[in-house]
Formats: C-alpha cells, structure tokens, sequence
C-alpha cells in the first residue's frame, strides 16, 4: 500500500484558508444569488460557444441602440457580462482549487481507511490468538462490518 499523502497540513495553514474562504464569502455575500435547483434547470446557459453570441450582441446594442427594444436594459446587460465575466475568473480558480480539495480529501480518507482495515485484520488475528485487549478491541470495531445471513444460514 503507497501512501501518497505524507504531509500533515498544519492547523495554522487550514485556520488562514478558512478564514480566507470566510473572507472571500462575506466580500462576494451581497452580489451573489444562489438558485435552487430549480432555478438552475431552467435558465438558459451562458457558456464558452455562447459566450461570442453575447458579446456580439452586446457590442451591436451599444453601436445600434436604435435596434434594442424599449424593454432591454443595456445599463443592466453591461452588468450582467461584467459580472458574469469577471467571475468566470473567479470561478475556474475556486473551482479548480474546490476539485484540488476533494481529490486530497478522497486521497487521505481512502489512505486513513485502508490503514484502519490492515488495524481491523491484524486485530482480529491477534483476538483469535488469545492476545490481552484484542477480543474487546475487535469486538467493538467489528460491529462496523455487520454479518449478511445467507439463506443456507437461516
């Protein structure tokens, strides 16, 4: 078994990312607007092959404002593209280091559970040798890998 994550991450490093991500959250708190999963579904997508349709669009609405219709806001539609752009940024770099995050959080979870099961098995052997403290240790840790009856069991 190779263990690849062999650096503790200190308290101190995980404290300052936190209360970066803390501050990152209350700057961004009042722009925001989280959808349900609903509102997810059924708003049409803004992405990379869509994005060149808007920004023309937007570029003819400035140069031709006598094409846009009464009801089109463009002072509201700059600050849809800005923001949606400028966030794109801030979204590839987040998303990037949320994925980041979860690949070493499924890395040390699977590298602390496969250490737990060679403990579990080297337990359960001492336990049927008669070793002092294993039958109550592997008593107690076996109750996480409950026994399936099989019919010829019944």
């Amino acid at each position: 078994m190779e263990n690849k994550h062999v650096t503790p991450i200190p308290p101190e490093v995980l404290a300052q990312v936190q209360s970066c991500i803390d501050s990152a959250n209350t700057l961004l708190a009042p722009y925001l607007l989280p959808l349900t999963p609903a509102e997810r579904h059924d708003l049409p997508k803004m992405g990379d092959k869509t994005l060149s349709f808007v920004e023309k669009a937007q570029d003819y609405a400035h140069q031709f404002p006598q094409l846009c219709p009464s009801y089109l806001n463009i002072t509201e539609f700059d600050v849809d593209m800005t923001d949606a752009t400028g966030l794109r940024t801030v979204h590839i770099s987040a998303k990037q280091l949320s994925d980041n995050i979860d690949d070493t959080v499924m890395v040390s979870g699977s590298e602390a559970y496969q250490a737990a099961l060679v403990f579990y098995n080297a337990v359960k052997a001492a336990a049927a040798q008669d070793i002092p403290g294993a039958k109550e240790v592997y008593a107690d840790l076996k109750t996480r890998f409950p026994r399936v009856k099989r019919k010829n069991e019944e």
